[in-house]
């Protein structure tokens, strides 16, 4: 018998003891270690018996359960089990612990199982005395996570792109640049019209992100990187993309379904490198002007 799990009283045994769905439960791993079988056999114990083991004596926890039973584990400053499992893990109540005993043939199963026995009534005992706190307890919880939830859905509401006027960009803010100007394009409904002098496959990339069936133009200039070439490679995975060369434009302009304009202070394929900004137009009269130019 291992002197570790003999060692091991109820009074421990209640610190594996959660609560889910409402039940008072021990997570398969723990109940394999203190009979001292693997996880994988304590399961196929349950798989052969079923018919002993309804929802009420053993289920298998949700991804939304297991992440909150993490946490749960966590707040008792305990390692998070199972963070690399490969399957969801089972749960068994007292009901289930009982049933599962005899059918594991183990030399301290009988020390174990009245162990693990105290441990739950225990447990049922502390819930019952501490009822009004704990219930009180649950109140606050609920309301700060109400509150919580309130505050994220405002701050993201505040950190939505489309509400940004000018943002301005310092050399070396690649990234957040690009996933700028990913959001915006990511806004077309029906079409897409960039006018930019210095167009290459860069902003092609770009492209791809856009929602599907999203018509894109590209006005540019013949010192353009971009050939013909590419444009028919891209149409044939990501239609309909159209090139056009224009000598009308010195600045950069993104316009999304003809009435979003976006001022860009550098070409698209430079993102980043220098500082530079973006900004949006709300002049429906310059949008206006703008895709007369366009034509």
């Amino acid at each position: 018998m291992s002197n570790e799990l003999v060692s091991i009283g109820y009074e421990n045994i209640k610190d594996l003891i959660y609560t889910i769905r409402g039940k008072q439960v021990m997570f398969d791993s723990d109940v394999a270690r203190l009979y001292e079988y693997e996880t994988k056999r304590v399961n196929e114990k349950v798989k052969r018996n079923i018919k002993r083991f309804p929802e009420d004596f053993c289920f298998q926890l949700t991804e939304e359960e297991f992440e909150s039973s993490r946490s749960q584990i966590a707040t008792l400053n305990k390692p998070s089990r199972g963070q690399n499992l490969k399957y969801l893990p089972y749960v068994f109540t007292e009901q289930g612990i009982s049933m599962l005993s005899p059918l594991l043939n183990s030399e301290i199963a009988i020390q174990v199982s009245i162990n693990i026995m105290r441990a739950f009534v225990e447990m049922r005992k502390f819930i019952m005395s501490n009822a009004p706190i704990l219930e009180r307890l649950t109140n606050v919880e609920y309301k700060l996570l109400e509150h919580d939830k309130n505050f994220d859905k405002l701050f993201n509401e505040l950190q939505k792109d489309e509400n940004f006027k000018q943002k301005i960009f310092f050399e070396g803010q690649i990234y957040d640049a690009y996933s700028l100007i990913i959001n915006i394009v990511r806004k077309a409904e029906k079409k897409i019209v960039i006018i930019d002098n210095y167009v290459d496959d860069s902003v092609l990339n770009m492209l791809t992100k856009r929602n599907e069936d999203v018509e894109v133009v590209i006005l540019t200039s013949e010192k353009s990187n971009i050939s013909k070439l590419d444009v028919q490679k891209f149409n044939k995975e990501y239609p309909v993309l159209k090139v056009a060369k224009s000598n009308k434009f010195h600045d950069r302009f993104i316009i999304i379904d003809s009435e979003e304009l976006y001022h860009c202070g550098a070409s698209i394929k430079d993102l980043g490198k220098k500082c530079f900004a973006i900004n949006k137009i709300v002049d429906n009269n310059i949008i206006d002007k703008i895709m007369r130019c366009c034509i």
